[in-house]
């Protein structure tokens, strides 16, 4: 089936070509024209374009390669001063580089499903859940990014950890960290997993302190990550640090100017919250100038509750991952793994600093590999892919993309509800949706609520000029409360998970 879908989809990706696209897309033609235009040593210190190259070295090679092909098209978008340049030639050549890269996607597909025991779930619906994932098909080929392929690259490296080719699979994540730093989410699943079950080959560390074979795997692994680290970072060694601030901007404030929905959003509602009734009652408090709903990208400081740095960010989301990550440490089963990896990236997405509501994407991707593996993780996947995407519809803004991206919606959530409903046969409670019990139900059937609001009622009571910010805080705030009980729950799940000690294999 995977052809076939694959065919499919990529018929839906050229009708597209057409479609609304975001800044990203002046941000990668940006770094086309850098990569292909000035001389190394000036890719991380260009600043012509407000959209300077802030992805790590491997993602600039690999738009210099991408520069030559697309000197066939249209020469002029390789200019470094022709800022917002959009000709014909350059939308169908930067369209169909994104389609022509999502075969690595494709591949990392089929690699995962043969890892899987054979039959109908895997053959047909894995497939379609992963190859037809309609928030690969907001973001990449209507807002315009290019994740798939490098999904395709975790889908790999995940299908060699599931058949203990740990060397293989931590290749293949070190490229990825090289491509996209944002990886940095589940680097630490995969340092205790290949520690534990490479290095130490499941025992203890006095036993690998005496034994050859676990020296020599320690020494393979160092080599392969240290090798692509280095090989990727030489040519930039002068000024590195130059690099790392480019990696690593910490003046862009707490949220994106459209809220993730994850605890900050939540976070900055109720400091709102509290400020309006500290005034009620008397108090009084001076609000911060810099708005948390103005749409910009900026630091602000809270005005009630104590304010968030990068430093404390980062704390949270450590001290929030440990639990999981020791659970990780006494378990040998590769599909807790994968869970580990779909915790660890929704605990980044919930606690990190200035998430992009894209980055849901890491949790959910992971987590379809195991939808057709046990009931619980199909039900949060339900929940998580259905509030998840959901969350990305203020990207596609243009009034003209609500029936597509609606229907693009609804036709993957009602296929993800029924094909899951037959792997499982069961239901919960007959008044609620497939898999989920009545909350959680009425929870999703209040996003109708949230999509009614925004497109028709909030222009008919006139608020549009008034309050232009306060469909997408809503949609934030209601999307975060599910993406927060999404990952409450599957941690509480994963905790509680017997210790297994078997793989799925290949067959």
């Amino acid at each position: 089936m995977i052809i076939p879908i694959s065919l499919l989809t990529t018929s839906l990706k050229l009708l597209l070509i057409p479609a609304y696209y975001s800044t990203d897309f002046e941000v990668h033609r940006n770094w086309l024209a850098i990569t292909h235009s000035l001389p190394i040593k000036k890719w991380y210190f260009e600043n012509t374009s407000e959209w300077t190259l802030d992805y790590p070295p491997l993602f600039a090679w690999f738009e210099y390669l991408l520069s030559f092909p697309a000197q066939l098209f249209d020469k002029n978008m390789l200019v470094v001063e022709n800022l917002n340049y959009d000709s014909k030639q350059t939308i169908l050549f930067q369209r169909l580089s994104v389609i022509f890269m999502d075969v690595v996607y494709i591949y990392g597909v089929h690699r995962c499903c043969k890892v899987v025991s054979k039959g109908w779930k895997t053959n047909v619906v894995l497939p379609i859940l992963l190859l037809v994932n309609c928030g690969l098909i907001f973001v990449d080929h209507i807002h315009f990014q290019y994740n798939g392929f490098m999904y395709g690259i975790l889908l790999i490296s995940i299908s060699y950890m599931w058949t203990e080719n740990y060397l293989k699979s931590a290749f293949f994540f070190c490229v990825l960290l090289n491509l996209k730093h944002i990886y940095l989410y589940a680097a630490p699943v995969y340092f205790i997993y290949l520690l534990k079950n490479y290095c130490l080959q499941n025992r203890t560390v006095l036993y690998a302190l005496k034994n050859v074979q676990c020296w020599t795997n320690t020494l393979k692994l160092g080599t392969i990550v240290l090798g692509i680290f280095s090989i990727t970072f030489f040519p930039f060694y002068d000024h590195l640090p130059q690099v790392l601030s480019r990696l690593f901007p910490l003046k862009r404030g707490l949220c994106h100017a459209y809220w993730a929905p994850n605890f900050w959003a939540i976070y900055n509602v109720a400091d709102k919250a509290a400020f309006i009734i500290a005034s009620k009652l008397g108090f009084v408090l001076s609000e911060t100038k810099a708005s948390m709903t103005g749409g910009l990208v900026q630091e602000y400081s809270h005005t009630f509750l104590p304010n968030i740095t990068p430093m404390i960010s980062l704390m949270i989301s450590f001290i929030a991952m440990v639990p999981c990550l020791f659970k990780l440490w006494k378990m040998k089963s590769s599909s807790d793994f994968v869970r580990c990896i779909v915790l660890c990236s929704l605990t980044s997405f919930a606690f990190g600093y200035h998430v992009h509501e894209k980055a849901i994407l890491m949790s959910v991707i992971p987590l379809t590999l195991l939808s057709i593996i046990r009931y619980f993780d199909a039900r949060i996947f339900l929940l998580l892919s259905t509030v998840g995407h959901y969350s990305l519809f203020p990207l596609l803004f243009p009034t003209n993309l609500i029936l597509v991206k609606t229907l693009i919606f609804l036709l993957y959530s009602l296929y993800a509800f029924h094909s899951l409903t037959k792997v499982y046969t069961l239901k919960i409670c007959k008044y609620s949706l497939p898999l989920l019990n009545i909350p959680e139900s009425l929870y999703l059937l209040g996003l109708s609520l949230i999509y009614f609001y925004e497109n028709f009622i909030h222009n008919l009571l006139g608020l549009g000029e008034k309050l232009p910010f306060l469909p997408l805080m809503m949609i934030s705030v209601y999307c975060s409360i599910g993406v927060m009980y999404c990952w409450f729950r599957y941690y509480i799940y994963f905790l509680q998970t017997p210790i297994v000690q078997t793989k799925l294999k290949s067959k």
